[in-house]
């Protein structure tokens, strides 16, 4: 257990303010029993009763003894932790979190804690004791065979094996029948990862005398006389008894060669004697290398500048071109930090960014740093957790909910391609920006932040210029790469020539020709995925929509479907259209799936990948894809934005960008931002040795200004041209934004909660600019209708924290109404 918490006396009652991984604001309430006193602390998990039946896990916030409520209040079951899993500076974060983003503490804690630390109780169905066989439907008698087979059986195991739309109507019918009682069952979502191993019998053959006789018994059996040598050779418990306690795992015992069946022989016997072992997930320590580490002199300068911007700023933002070398001031200022004994937090927006980047710093560092993303299972989650908990990690590389991990001395916050809509959380609650928790997480340890991109936020950049942020600039590549040339291939002129080959302009066809000629990789980007954006029949014009979203359903070939991408709705390929029966169904658009395919058509020899979300689904597919393709096992790599950014092939000589009109024309005040970002980074891939880079964009206009200054690589342009647009039209940096979504099953009750909110804020807030109820871009995911309110308050308005607390206190006030109360409010605080 925990050192005992002194500070309360042993007779005195202590009361725990709890936060519980739920929706609902505000704290709760529980007695501490006598016997856990000296061991809860701020920080602890705890098992509590909540609500009539269940049990969850809740972390403490604060203790005392005194409570000034009227309510009898219900004791803490018991005590999770022997050192507190949350600390003090995580809670300033966490409540800092629910007050900024409009969510509620329990949100947050639900975010921040992996799903093994949750505890929960799970309902099971049993026979009631006082069943009487009678006469049952066909469905609650399978339900009753099966209770009187296993006694127990889950909520949702039942759930699943009546497979009835009234799957929920005859569980009721059975409880109201005294047939069946539901209880509950606490389940601890974490396993210890175990491996089996072997060792020999102590009780029997540790002894010299008797191991010569048990090899004498085996010596007309050799298979089983070699498995005990192969044994003896790894652990030399002639030398050493004391080796025989740790074993040797039985897998490797294997892969030396001998016969499994005669080990296995050899453990009936009782000779040896098989156990589980435990062992992390993760190995952890201070093993990282002092490597000569060389910067050049630009990146010298560059690291001097932001060291002494640090002595009087918090933050400071690193603006490099692509390819400048900004990894290798990330590494040496986090030797730096990690010398001095403090932690160090390394952000990234992708996880394929992760893939390569943990490869490249595992080097160096070794297992002094743990990786924190999605893809790793939640068990290894939770081993990177207690590793921070218990002191055993000092530096993590991650993705957005890094932020959320139990530091306890942070010196330092990296965060790459710091512009990275990545790095923004859109559902569920809370709906945080990382890149500005990280500010707040770092105020909390008197840590620094450090920003880096080749495009920065239009809001970094506007505080670095503003003077809240320092400003350090690296203009040139590493060493002698120099930025790629930039080419514009344009479609209209080719499509009146009708050159054309598919949905590739000559210009590039010939350009991948040429690389390939030269044993040179290409990649390809077209930021969506999918074959064909739309089906649609050629005499009708019918087209496929999803039943439970206001979109249209996307092809995708290889597995001859069409798809949502918002539900995951599927639905087979209909041979003819439902409408009027016609077989002309053609394809609209097209995604990486269809540029696949027609690479393949151009360059049938070539060796050709794809990287999107269909394709990296799996743990380790980000990896391998990535591996292949810097091992030159790949020649195209064809993918969505997740190729775009921070990568590094020094074999890549061309890039080619689709598609570039569609992300300009895209409804959103940011599509140009975007779009300048996202054709400069994939464009940063090509170019990045001293071989010379190309790219080619394709579009129907190339003469828009955007892509001359993409192909400039003029950022400050762009920057004060986008800055004059915001400020006249009203968006960030000059305003925030609050976006309000209303959400029902039914239209009308969305529509008329919508008005009513929207009369309410506007009544309220006659200095604020509140839009007018509207439809958002999906008026309708997964069956339930949305409206959408915008609200825009301008940087100089002094009191945000009140605005917003009213906001959500006039939505409250919604639910008085009866046809408003299962209306659903989100508040999305800047959601762009």
């Amino acid at each position: 257990m925990s050192q005992k918490n002194l500070f309360y006396s042993q007779n005195a009652d202590v009361f725990a303010e709890v936060i519980v991984p739920i929706p609902v604001p505000g704290t709760f309430h529980y007695k501490v029993p006598a016997g856990l006193t000296p061991f809860i602390r701020p920080g602890s998990r705890v098992m509590v009763p909540f609500g009539t039946k269940k049990i969850l896990t809740g972390v403490v916030a604060a203790l005392s003894e005194e409570f000034n409520g009227n309510q009898k209040l219900r004791t803490i079951i018991e005590c999770l932790d022997d050192e507190p899993h949350i600390n003090e500076k995580q809670l300033k974060v966490f409540q800092w979190m629910a007050d900024y983003y409009m969510s509620t503490l329990g949100e947050v804690l639900n975010a921040a804690l992996p799903s093994g630390l949750k505890l929960s109780s799970e309902s099971f169905l049993q026979l009631h004791p006082y069943f009487e066989t009678g006469i049952f439907t066909e469905a609650e008698q399978i339900l009753i065979d099966r209770l009187q087979k296993s006694d127990t059986l889950s909520f949702s195991e039942a759930r699943t094996m009546l497979n009835s739309k009234s799957d929920l109507k005859i569980l009721q019918k059975l409880i109201d029948k005294e047939v069946i009682l539901v209880f509950e069952q606490v389940k601890d979502r974490f396993t210890a990862k175990k491996k089996k191993c072997i060792r020999l019998n102590e009780s029997k053959y540790l002894e010299k005398a008797a191991l010569q006789e048990l090899m004498e018994q085996l010596e007309d059996k050799p298979t089983q006389l070699e498995v005990l040598l192969a044994y003896l050779r790894e652990v030399a418990v002639l030398q050493n008894q004391a080796l025989n306690d740790a074993g040797f795992e039985k897998k490797l015992l294997v892969k030396k060669g001998i016969s499994p069946s005669s080990l296995r022989t050899l453990i009936k016997k009782g000779v040896f004697v098989e156990f589980d072992k435990v062992v992390p997930r993760i190995e952890f320590g201070d093993d990282y290398q002092q490597a000569e580490l060389t910067l050049s002199d630009v990146q010298n300068k560059a690291q001097s500048d932001i060291l002494e911007q640090f002595e009087r700023k918090q933050t400071v933002l690193l603006h490099g071109v692509t390819g400048s070398g900004k990894t290798e001031i990330y590494i040496s200022l986090i030797r730096q930090v990690l010398d001095s004994g403090r932690q160090v937090l390394f952000l990234l927006p992708e996880i394929a960014i992760t893939t390569q980047m943990v490869t490249r710093l595992r080097k160096i560092f070794g297992n002094a740093m743990g990786v924190y993303h999605s893809k790793y299972s939640d068990n290894e989650r939770v081993e990177v957790w207690k590793g921070m908990v218990y002191g055993r990690l000092s530096f993590v590389m991650g993705v957005r909910s890094s932020v959320l991990l139990p530091f306890d001395d942070l010196g330092l916050i990296i965060i790459d391609e710091e512009h990275e809509s990545s790095f923004k959380q859109y559902d569920p609650n809370p709906r945080y920006n990382a890149r500005d928790v990280a500010q707040v997480l770092a105020r909390v340890h008197d840590a620094k932040v450090l920003m880096g991109s080749a495009t920065p936020s239009m809001e970094s950049y506007f505080l670095a210029e503003g003077g809240k942020f320092g400003l350090v600039e690296l203009h040139k590549r590493y060493g002698n790469a120099t930025l790629p040339q930039m080419e514009m291939a344009d479609l209209s002129a080719e499509r009146k020539a009708k050159s054309m080959k598919g949905d590739f302009s000559t210009l590039l066809v010939n350009r991948i020709e040429e690389a390939l000629s030269r044993k040179e990789q290409v990649i390809v980007f077209q930021n969506r995925r999918g074959y064909a954006h739309i089906m649609q029949c050629q005499d009708c014009g019918w087209i496929p929509d999803c039943h439970s979203c206001a979109v249209s359903l996307t092809y995708h070939m290889h597995r001859n479907h069409l798809k949502c991408h918002y539900c995951g709705h599927m639905e087979k390929v209909p041979y003819a259209c439902p409408s009027c029966g016609s077989t002309r169904l053609g394809m609209k658009g097209f995604g990486t799936e269809k540029i696949e395919d027609d690479l393949k058509i151009l360059f049938p020899e070539i060796r050709i990948q794809r990287m999107d979300l269909d394709t990296t689904r799996s743990k380790y597919s980000y990896q391998k894809i990535l591996e292949d393709f810097e091992q030159g096992e790949i020649d195209i790599l064809v993918g969505t934005q997740m190729i775009s950014k921070g990568l590094h092939f020094d074999n890549v000589s061309l890039v080619g960008a689709f598609d570039a009109d569609r992300m300009l024309h895209f409804p959103d005040f940011r599509a140009t931002e975007r779009t300048f970002q996202l054709l400069t980074q994939v464009s940063g891939r090509a170019g990045r040795s001293e071989k010379e880079g190309r790219v080619v964009i394709q579009s129907s206009n190339p003469a828009q200004e955007i892509l001359s200054l993409i192909a400039n690589h003029d950022y400050k342009t762009f920057y004060q041209r986008e800055l004059q647009d915001r400020y006249e039209y009203g968006y960030p940096p000059y305003y925030r934004i609050i976006k309000i979504l209303l959400r029902h099953k039914n239209e009308k009750s969305c529509e008329d909660a919508a008005q009513a909110f929207s009369e309410k804020l506007h009544h309220d807030f006659s200095d604020l600019m509140i839009s007018e109820v509207h439809e958002p871009m999906v008026a309708r995911i997964r069956n339930l209708y949305y409206r959408q309110i915008l609200i825009k308050i301008s940087r100089q308005h002094t009191g945000l924290g009140s605005v917003k607390s009213h906001i959500i206190a006039l939505g409250r006030s919604l639910y008085q109404y009866k046809d408003y109360r299962q209306v659903q409010i989100i508040y999305d605080v800047d959601p762009y």
